[in-house]
């Protein structure tokens, strides 16, 4: 058999090869984009963000420390460094960062150092996550925009990104979940408890006194 006639199943079980592969490995889409934040419970970060338009999806995990690979528990119990996060993927064609951000500081208390509402401790402080000197200034103006409607100084820090750690399936759509949890309210789906936790943890209801009008997700 001539090269010419080798070539030809090779070239096909190359070309089989590299189909398989765009397969599993999908190209980022043009103008798709990724937007690291932390806002207290990442459940409620996630689900504010899945309902704006332009926002495909919302991943809740962790970010900001050293522990590889944390665990719900290891993060929450401190001492890791981690912050309960949620990883923004959107489409800058139909909505941008600089309107994300302004979304993200007035949906929580961007003045409290110590946590978000109910939940208290370094793993559920505010912070925004930034990769290169673009988002960074992107993040300053969003930051000082806020400041300066809110007229109160605003602590949350801009950080460099590191690893983001997805949470475990559990985590991720929590608020629309289907499965028996047990509450101290006794067992409940995921949605109807996640509705408990948010109400009595009273995030809505402090995000409405300090933004007002300007709150995007309480219906205010």
């Amino acid at each position: 058999m001539t090269y010419a006639q080798n070539f030809k199943p090779m070239a096909l079980v190359l070309l089989i090869g590299l189909a398989a592969f765009f397969r599993a490995c999908p190209a980022t889409a043009a103008g798709q984009e990724t937007l690291t934040v932390a806002g207290g419970c990442f459940w409620c970060v996630e689900a504010d963000f899945e309902s704006v338009p332009g926002v495909i999806k919302a991943v809740s995990g962790f970010i900001g420390g050293k522990v590889k690979n944390p665990t719900y528990k290891q993060v929450t119990g401190g001492g890791t460094g981690h912050y309960e996060a949620v990883q923004i993927i959107f489409d800058s064609a139909k909505v941008s960062r600089d309107q994300l951000l302004a979304m993200f500081l007035r949906s929580v208390d961007p003045t409290d150092a110590g946590g978000q509402f109910c939940d208290r401790g370094d793993s559920y402080r505010t912070a925004i996550f930034v990769s290169g000197a673009d988002e960074k200034t992107l993040a300053k103006r969003a930051i000082s925009r806020a400041q300066s409607d809110l007229g109160q100084a605003i602590v949350t820090p801009i950080l460099n990104a590191t690893t983001f750690y997805p949470a475990d399936d559990f985590h991720q759509d929590y608020y629309k979940g289907s499965k028996l949890v047990i509450t101290r309210f006794g067992p409940r789906r995921q949605s109807v408890a996640y509705k408990k936790y948010r109400d009595a943890c009273g995030r809505d209801a402090g995000v409405r006194q300090l933004w007002g009008s300007a709150a995007p997700f309480t219906g205010s």
